[in-house]
C-alpha cells in the first residue's frame, strides 16, 4: 500500500472542504459540519484502541514524552501562535493575518497528518489505512476551516483554495520525510497519536459537545462504531 497515494487523498480532502466554501455549496457545508462528530468518534477510538497499544508496547515510559509532546505541540500551534482558529465556517470578519497564522499553525498539524498515514502503514497496513480514514475525516472540516477564514480575511476564493492546497502538501510532505528519516519512522506514531487525540478531543469535541439530544450524539457514536466495524473488515481482508 503506498503511502504517498493516500497522503495525496487525504490532502484532497482539504481542497474539498476548500471548494464547498467558496462555491458557498450549502448541502455540503452540512454535510461536513455533521462528519465533524463522526470524526471525532472515528478518531477517538483509532487513537485509544488501535494507536496507543502500539505506542506503549512493550510498557516503555518515554513513549508517552512524545505523545504528550504531539499534543501540546497542536495546542502551542494552533491556540497560541496562532491568532485566531476554531473548526468550521468563519462568520465573522478577521483581519488578513489571522488567516495567515491560522495556515502556519494547521500546516504543522498537517505535516503530522502525514507522518500518521506514513508510521501507521509500518506497523501493519491495516493501521495505515484506519490513520488515513482518520485523518481524512477531519481534513474536509479542516478544509472549510482555513478557505473561510481566509475569505473573511478579505482573501478571494483562488487564494482561499490555494491555503487549502498548502495544507494538503504539508500532509504528503510528513510522508515523505516519514520514509527518509528514522526519528519519525521510530517515533512518529506516538508523536501523531498525541496530535490525533488533541484534534479529536480538543478541537473537534467542543464543536458539538454543548448540543443536547441525539442529532450529535448518535453521529459520534456511529464514528466510534465504524472504526470496530472497518477494523474487523480490513482484518478479514488484509490480514
Amino acid at each position: 500500500m503506498n503511502p504517498v497515494i493516500l497522503g495525496l487523498l487525504a490532502a484532497a480532502g482539504n481542497v474539498i472542504g476548500a471548494v464547498v466554501v467558496v462555491r458557498h455549496l450549502r448541502r455540503g457545508l452540512e454535510l461536513i459540519e455533521a462528519l465533524i462528530a463522526f470524526g471525532a468518534g472515528f478518531m477517538l477510538a483509532v487513537v485509544l484502541v488501535g494507536v496507543l497499544p502500539e505506542v506503549f508496547h512493550g510498557g516503555a515510559v518515554l513513549p508517552g514524552v512524545f505523545v504528550f509532546a504531539g499534543y501540546f505541540g497542536v495546542h502551542l500551534s494552533q491556540h497560541v501562535f496562532t491568532q485566531h482558529f476554531h473548526y468550521g465556517v468563519e462568520t465573522h470578519r478577521v483581519a488578513a493575518k489571522a488567516g495567515f497564522s491560522a495556515l502556519v499553525g494547521l500546516s504543522i498539524h498537517s505535516l503530522f497528518d502525514g507522518v500518521a498515514i506514513a508510521a501507521g502503514l509500518l506497523v501493519s497496513p491495516q493501521l495505515g489505512v484506519l490513520l488515513f480514514l482518520a485523518v481524512f475525516l477531519h481534513k474536509l472540516p479542516e478544509g472549510v476551516t482555513i478557505a473561510s477564514l481566509v475569505m473573511a480575511g478579505g482573501q478571494n476564493a483562488r487564494r482561499a483554495i490555494g491555503a487549502a492546497a498548502v495544507l494538503g502538501l504539508a500532509t504528503v510532505l510528513g510522508v515523505l520525510l516519514t520514509e527518509r528519516a528514522a526519528p519519525l519512522a521510530e517515533r512518529g506514531l506516538a508523536l501523531a497519536a498525541g496530535v490525533t487525540l488533541y484534534v479529536a478531543a480538543s478541537d473537534l469535541v467542543p464543536e458539538f459537545q454543548a448540543k443536547r439530544g441525539w442529532a450529535t450524539a448518535l453521529p459520534f457514536f456511529g464514528g466510534a462504531a465504524a472504526f470496530f466495524l472497518t477494523h474487523a473488515l480490513l482484518e478479514r481482508w488484509v490480514g
